[in-house]
């Protein structure tokens, strides 16, 4: 074991050496025999060295001049022979002597705090990531690791120079588990909604994703109840779907309707909102709870007025929260909204952290910023639970700008996106999803048996008829079977049209698709579309309930079931009597 080193002001002061190494045998449990050496710019008190760690009670207390004395003995800026390059020798004797480790300060000292960013000397021994008190409440995260000190970014409360940091030895964790459902709590796992949360286990915020070997082939549907979306862009459970468009778009309502219409399905989500308004999320989750759907959902959510460091934090944290589900074998739905505010959090940071910046302005890890939260949704493989997170990331263009940095590289990371569009949406098209630049990398494999029936050539009619009412504004002459696809178009597009709060069920759905399909609305005016449909729900329900449920619980349209779906639709028809229950009202 290397002898301890003990630096006093004054070698003649025995009695104090005395206390000193009497007060250290007492703590350590263990006699000490210090090598004593003298220096009197340490003014007064003492610093030890002792089994490679740090005790700094000096006057001046000032542990980076310390630092940066002994560098200075090493280019003959301290005159021979004097006390500090004496320690400098020694210290650098001990360092190299010790394989594992060096010399390390138990705390730091803030050099610097400006925009939330803190530049902090000593804690040599700290970690990334790694989470440090500042006293008084307030919480930094360690960002950036430095020969001489440690940056950070402030996740809560505030400091001042000359501030002593010690470190926690944790990283950045939150509460999990069945207690957060119904609630809302910010990264770091406290409570914004009134109310205590009394939590028995965390998670870190950042964990390794699933290997491929852990996972299993994504072919479980998803139902969202938003008819464009199972139809055309289905997706599975385990997935990564992009909801990617202009402000303004309805990108939220999309994912606050898939999260309703997880109600009373076993499955729970998660719902991150990062940098948005207060009022906005408060809004959101009154919805949740006007529809039942906050029994089975957490809310994470880091407002625009929270630090950057707190908004950078938030998706991880959010995922570590479904992460506790999907290992216990629950399927979940996490919904990141919006990765954009994410990467201009982090940009900030980085910024100000004086990284080297790339392509506008972003860091050159920022491909990396996303990838790692993102491949954390998976499906797990039978060995594991079977458990799913299902990832919902929306990211905000400019002006219908897909190619931009942030969007170009969530999509590469995702499989597949929908893209809402303006132009649609302005038009009264909502939701306002382009079909012909949405897409699922897991397609049909991710789709009932029942809508796959149905929905067979809608991508192609839908294409179809976009691209001939295009042609047909220009006044051109067109054929009667051109008319025929455009009024079958036209008719088409008012049934995809659903408010933001209406979930559709499968078999509302297959049975509007089949009908569509039978022309069963061909007797209908446009403007009417919206009528007879909801009339023809009403129909079946009323008249065919058995029939209904037997479709949403096996998934499947049997040749019986599609027989006595087309009866009804007949049934339903102003032209064979049908009007008089309902499809017409």
């Amino acid at each position: 074991m290397e002898k301890p080193i003990l630096v006093v002001a004054s070698k003649q002061d025995g009695d104090a050496i005395a206390a000193i190494r009497a007060g250290f045998s007492e703590k350590l449990g263990r006699p000490l025999d210090f090598e004593i050496v003298e220096d009197e710019k340490i003014t007064g008190g003492f610093i030890a060295i002792v089994d490679g760690t740090v005790y700094d009670n000096s006057y001046s207390s000032r542990l980076h001049d310390f630092g940066r004395r002994i560098s200075a003995s090493d280019d003959g800026e301290t005159p021979r022979g004097s006390s500090f390059a004496t320690v400098g020798a020694v210290l650098k004797h001990r360092v190299s002597s010790v394989e594992s480790g060096s010399t390390t300060y138990k705390y730091g000292e803030v050099v610097s705090f400006a925009d939330d960013i803190i530049q902090i000397s000593g804690l040599s021994g700290c970690h990334y990531g790694e989470l440090l008190d500042f006293g008084g409440g307030a919480i930094g995260l360690t960002l950036d690791l430095r020969l001489d000190g440690v940056g950070a970014a402030l996740l809560d409360g505030s400091v001042s120079t000359s501030s002593v940091v010690h470190p926690t030895g944790r990283v950045a964790e939150i509460c999990v588990g069945n207690e957060l459902l119904g609630r809302v709590v910010d990264p770091l796992g406290r409570p914004l909604d009134g109310r205590d949360i009394r939590a028995i286990k965390y998670r870190p915020v950042e964990a390794p994703a699933p290997s491929i070997t852990q996972r299993a082939p994504v072919n479980a549907p998803l139902e969202t109840g938003i008819l464009t979306v199972d139809s055309m862009i289905p997706i599975g459970r385990g997935q990564r779907e992009l909801i990617i468009g202009d402000r303004q778009t309805g990108k939220t309502s999309i994912a606050v309707s898939t999260i309703i219409n997880q109600v009373n399905k076993g499955v729970y989500c998660v719902y991150c909102a990062i940098g948005q308004k207060a009022s906005t999320v408060s809004g959101i989750v009154r919805t949740l709870e006007r529809a039942g759907a906050m029994e089975n959902t957490v809310v994470v959510t880091a407002f625009s007025s929270s630090a950057a460091a707190m908004q950078y934090i938030a998706p991880y944290a959010a995922c570590a929260v479904a992460e506790e589900f999907m290992y216990a074998g629950r399927d979940v739905v996490v919904v990141y909204d919006d990765l954009s505010k994410h990467a201009v959090a982090y940009r900030s940071m980085s910024l100000l952290l004086r990284r080297p910046s790339g392509r506008e302005a972003y860091p050159g890890d920022v491909f990396y910023l996303h990838s790692r939260l993102l491949e954390r949704a998976a499906h797990l493989s039978n060995d594991l639970g079977g458990g799913s997170i299902t990832a919902l990331p929306i990211v905000e263009t400019m002006a219908g700008d897909i190619s931009a940095y942030i969007p170009t590289n969530v999509i590469s990371i995702t499989d597949g996106q929908i893209y809402l569009e303006s132009e649609l949406f302005n038009s009264g098209q909502r939701p306002a999803v382009n079909v012909g630049l949405s897409v699922s990398r897991v397609g049909r494999s991710a789709q009932h048996k029942a809508m796959r029936a149905v929905s067979g050539s809608m991508r192609l009619n839908v294409a179809q008829y976009r691209d001939m009412a295009v042609f047909a504004q220009f006044g051109a002459d067109i054929d009667s079977s051109t008319a025929a696809m455009l009024r079958s178009g036209e008719r088409l597009m008012e049934l995809l049209k659903q408010p933001s709060d209406t979930t559709f069920s499968l078999a509302e759905q297959t049975a509007i698709l089949l009908a569509f399909s039978a022309g069963a609305f061909d007797g209908f005016e446009r403007g009417d579309i919206d009528d007879a449909r909801n009339g023809l729900l009403r129909y079946l329900s009323e008249n065919a309930d058995k029939l209904m449920r037997n479709i949403n619980a096996t998934g499947a349209l049997s040749e019986n079931d599609r027989s006595d779906l087309l009866r009804h639709f007949e049934q339903f028809s102003p032209a064979k009597g049908g009007g008089d229950d309902g499809g017409t009202e």
